[in-house]
């Protein structure tokens, strides 16, 4: 609670505040507040999901409405979405990635599993899913092909990662030898456990990003415009991509 304080104080800003009614595709009949006029700065109150997770969701809901009877993989273990999974899907493994846990290895009750190599066997789960997690991936290329692997044939990979429109990828930074070799000025995201700014961004996806796809494997892959359900403006595009 106390750092869901210190990051709205850190958003807020005073002239951009907003609230509306509406319904919130993970929980329903809600309000929505705005502390600025960006993304990250728009929750639901009741579930406290963000404007990228609110899109994310109405795209999910949209394409697999037998949630239920799916094995989800999703590669987080805590947040609105994952509290939403654990209600919906018929099945769900979470995992998280920690530079201290061997992949496979448990972190408290916490699975580590790095997405460059999975531990998972082939074929496992129906739906993959993941927010703003492979533009942190040094080599998402091999998080894609894992990705692919470890879904069954005819699975669904459903991901957002920030798209600003552009249609190359820029690489803002690479992994060589072990060590981090920076070709733009450091960009960092937060996220729920390392905090704010703590992240190192490697790359600002383009809509290229669906090539990438096609070279793990990927026989089907698309864009999918989330919907906007604040009334804000701050709908995302959900990377979408079939086995």
């Amino acid at each position: 609670m106390l750092r869901e304080i210190r990051t709205a104080a850190e958003l807020l800003n005073w002239r951009k505040v907003g609230m509306r009614v509406g319904a919130c595709p993970l929980c329903g009949r809600t309000g929505f507040i705005k502390l600025d006029d960006y993304e990250m700065a728009v929750r639901c109150l009741k579930c406290r999901a963000s404007a990228a997770t609110l899109s994310f969701v109405s795209v999910l809901n949209a394409l697999l409405p037998d949630l239920s009877r799916r094995h989800v993989y999703e590669l987080s273990s805590r947040g609105p979405l994952v509290g939403y999974l654990r209600r919906h899907a018929g099945k769900l493994t979470l995992s998280e990635y920690f530079d201290d846990v061997p992949p496979g290895q448990y972190k408290g009750e916490v699975q580590c599993q790095d997405v460059q190599q999975l531990t998972y066997p082939d074929d496992c789960f129906d739906v993959c899913t993941s927010t703003e997690v492979f533009e942190h991936v040094p080599h998402d290329l091999e998080g894609f092909r894992e990705m692919h692997r470890v879904l069954k044939p005819g699975g669904l990979l459903l991901f957002t990662v920030p798209m600003a429109g552009a249609e190359k990828t820029v690489e803002r930074a690479r992994l060589v030898e072990g060590r981090v070799e920076h070709l733009l000025p450091p960009e960092y995201h937060g996220d729920r456990i390392r905090g704010s700014a703590a992240v190192l961004c490697f790359r600002n996806y383009g809509t290229d990003i669906l090539d990438r796809l096609v070279a793990a494997g990927f026989s089907r892959r698309r864009l999918v415009r989330g919907e906007d359900v604040t009334g804000w403006g701050f709908d995302r595009q959900v990377v979408v991509a079939r086995k």
